[in-house]
């Protein structure tokens, strides 16, 4: 979140293109160092590689692509893409494969920082590229596929903000897949703890799947790529069976042996915070003013169910001694009093609303590097949350607060200082005040989502660490997270679970990062590695509130549509969700002083939706 309106992007965006480049030079070198010579048998398995079909057999984000009769490296037509916004131009195809195969990927390339690379291998993903290529010149990278592939994703695509760039003869030289088989049935289905509405499931993968189908009682709840999913929208205190199977292009398997679980007696996994079943959270500068106006809290629309107050702020970077005060009367003409911020505060909790007390924002960088840091932490967010009768804590770190040490790359058992210590001290904030403590996080999807490709530093080094690193914080937090709302704003694009490139501003971007969320995925692609999924009642889609408040605004037609898709499973666009989730928790919007500022847009949007 940030103190000003729109602004260009996030401060993550700069270093993120270096980090990214270097970890591609460090992988390209790796990679075309210990390339595999290609065998007699091998064969160029890419479609229309030379473009002559036009785009046949490729699909490219955004219309970004099309075929052109000059300059080509071969044949008569080459591909050109050209990046624009916050979309890269990736132009890619998926090709069947064998298993525990060595493939050989090369093209011809011209323009500047153009990549070429193949996901989806079941081992390392692999991409190389070029700074600048004023003739074609030839990228060459290589990959062995994991022993259950059998298809895979090869793509080219140029960087944000460059001119277009050509593509011509791409291969992929390896053995060709066979026929195809329907895969067996999964095996070792297990239920991990019940919460009194959801059921979390896992199972070992199975030979040539390409996703898989989980049944309660018999009937399909849910399609997953992972071996890992959680089925929701259960009744407390009830018995349920539960079995899943394989599914590839031949066909979907038998059905796995089946488990039975009952849910529990209620509660669980953080409770609601005592939300209603659709919430709408809001933030309000509270400490400071910007084009917006400040709005006092007596005067915040009753269509906001969390009030998040912005922001606390550290005194140093590294002391985690938070102070939060009242917007300055020189900044905030209209400001009210100590006295009456506190009763209006009182008045909102006694209408339902809750209150808590954001630390961080755009400018709040909070690292707890020590345990004397996490302490002070500790100790100064009780005192404000105890000085104005708060409800909890939203934890809106950004920029360089939290990121992970070389060789920290496991989310789930983390190493690195600044993540332990938070973790530990919103641990003992949560056992302090009790089951009613509300806690919320808005990460940036450079933290979340894009650890989907890229986990801290890489495993060659090199990668921006703070790739992903909000990750262990949630996981680690996730039976006390009341809400998730990642800023779906202020961000490049992200790949989805499709493996292609989504950009902010329209439905696509927010049905695609909140599926994530809501299914689970495989962190900086390792299947062993698998983030699970949260509740639908742990999420919520952060959006700007117009567009004076952050690129990426998304107007209210779109913000319905992702909805639609979301929770009823239609105006879904291309993109296929892995589910249908209508207890979706609601919207958090940056913020409740920009919308005033545009009329009530967003709320009335909101209200009128969910019927408010």
């Amino acid at each position: 979140m940030e103190r000003t309106g729109s602004r260009t992007g996030p401060p993550v965006r700069l270093s993120r293109l270096t980090a990214v480049l270097s970890a591609g030079l460090l992988a390209a070198g790796a990679l075309v160092a210990t390339a595999p010579a290609a065998g007699a048998a091998d064969a160029d398995l890419a479609r229309n590689g030379g473009f002559e079909a036009g785009l046949d057999g490729w699909s490219c984000t955004g219309g970004s692509g099309t075929t052109v009769g000059t300059p080509v490296h071969g044949g008569t037509s080459a591909l050109k893409a050209t990046p624009a916004g916050s979309d890269n131009a990736r132009c890619s195809q998926t090709v069947t494969v064998k298993p525990d195969s060595a493939y050989t990927l090369g093209a011809w390339v011209q323009g500047s920082y153009v990549y070429l690379g193949a996901s989806g291998t079941g081992t390392t993903d692999v991409s190389t590229w070029t700074q600048s290529a004023g003739a074609y010149r030839q990228l060459t990278t290589s990959f062995r596929t994991g022993p259950t592939t059998t298809s895979v994703t090869v793509y080219t695509h140029g960087w944000y903000g460059t001119p277009a760039y050509y593509a011509d003869d791409l291969t992929l030289t390896g053995p060709g897949g066979g026929p195809v088989a329907v895969p067996a049935a999964p095996t070792g289905l297990r239920a991990g703890t019940a919460t009194a509405s959801a059921v979390p499931l896992s199972w070992t993968a199975s030979a040539g799947a390409t996703g898989y189908r989980v049944y309660r009682g018999g009937t399909k709840v849910l399609d997953t790529t992972g071996t890992s999913a959680t089925v929701t929208g259960l009744a407390a205190s009830s018995a349920y069976s539960f079995q899943v199977s394989a599914v590839n292009s031949a066909g979907e398997s038998a059905k796995s042996a089946a488990v039975s679980v009952t849910t529990a007696t209620g509660g669980g996994g953080g409770g609601n915070g005592g939300l209603p079943a659709h919430a709408l959270v809001g933030y309000l500068h509270s400490s400071f003013a910007n084009g917006s106006g400040y709005t006092r809290m007596a005067d915040v629309p009753d269509s906001w169910d969390v009030i998040n107050l912005a922001f606390g702020e550290p005194t140093s970077v590294t002391s985690g001694d938070i102070r939060f005060s009242l917007c300055p009367v020189a900044e905030c003409p209209n400001v009210e009093s100590e006295a009456e911020f506190k009763a209006a505060i009182k008045a909102k909790q006694a209408a339902g609303k809750k209150v808590l007390i954001s630390i961080g924002g755009q400018n709040g960088q909070v690292q707890l590097a020590s345990t004397a840091a996490r302490d002070a932490f500790v100790s100064s967010v009780s005192k404000i949350i105890d000085t104005y009768g708060l409800d909890g804590l939203d934890i809106d770190f950004e920029g360089h607060s939290l990121s992970l040490a070389t060789g920290d790359t496991d989310f789930r058992s983390p190493t690195t200082p600044v993540i332990v210590n938070l973790i530990s001290a919103v641990k003992y904030l949560k056992a302090k005040y009790g089951a009613g403590f509300v806690l919320t996080m808005a990460p940036e999807t450079f933290f979340v989502q894009l650890g989907y490709q890229y986990y801290g530093s890489g495993p060659w080094g090199g990668q921006d660490p703070r790739a992903g690193a909000y990750l262990p914080v949630i996981h680690a937090l996730r039976d006390d997270l009341t809400l998730l709302h990642v800023q779906d704003y202020n961000s490049g694009s992200i790949m989805g679970l499709d493996n292609q490139y989504h950009s902010m501003g329209g439905a696509d971007f927010h049905i695609a990062m909140t599926d994530m969320l809501l299914t689970g995925f495989p962190v900086a692609g390792d299947q062993s590695k698998v983030f699970p999924a949260l509740r639908p009642e742990q999420v919520a889609i952060g959006l700007p509130a117009s567009t004076q408040a952050g690129n990426g605004h998304t107007s209210p037609a779109e913000v319905t549509k992702a909805l639609d898709c979301l929770t009823k499973g239609t105006s879904c666009g291309t993109y296929r969700t892995h589910g249908t989730w209508s207890g979706l928790r609601g919207l958090m919007a940056w913020s409740i002083n920009w919308d005033r500022f545009n009329n009530g847009e967003f709320a009335k949007n909101f209200d009128a939706y969910f019927g408010s």
